[in-house]
């Protein structure tokens, strides 16, 4: 408790972080590689956009069979 609120704050985010683990660079490159390949989907017109009151009306139907 004698740590600055800034200097408890980088020491509460580091111990969280540490908790996750390393970071997987090949990860984060994929995630990437696919939310590229999503906007391009998108702006080219091949991807199926949905309502997001007809997704959730089809997740409750669902949940509820």
């Amino acid at each position: 408790m004698t740590l600055s609120e800034r200097d408890r704050a980088k020491l509460a985010r580091d111990l969280v972080a540490s908790l996750d683990g390393p970071a997987e660079h090949d990860a984060a490159e994929a995630w990437d590689i696919e939310i590229c390949r999503r906007i391009n989907e998108i702006e080219s017109g091949k991807a199926e956009l949905l309502d997001v009151d007809e997704v959730l009306a089809l997740a409750r139907a669902r949940i509820r069979d």
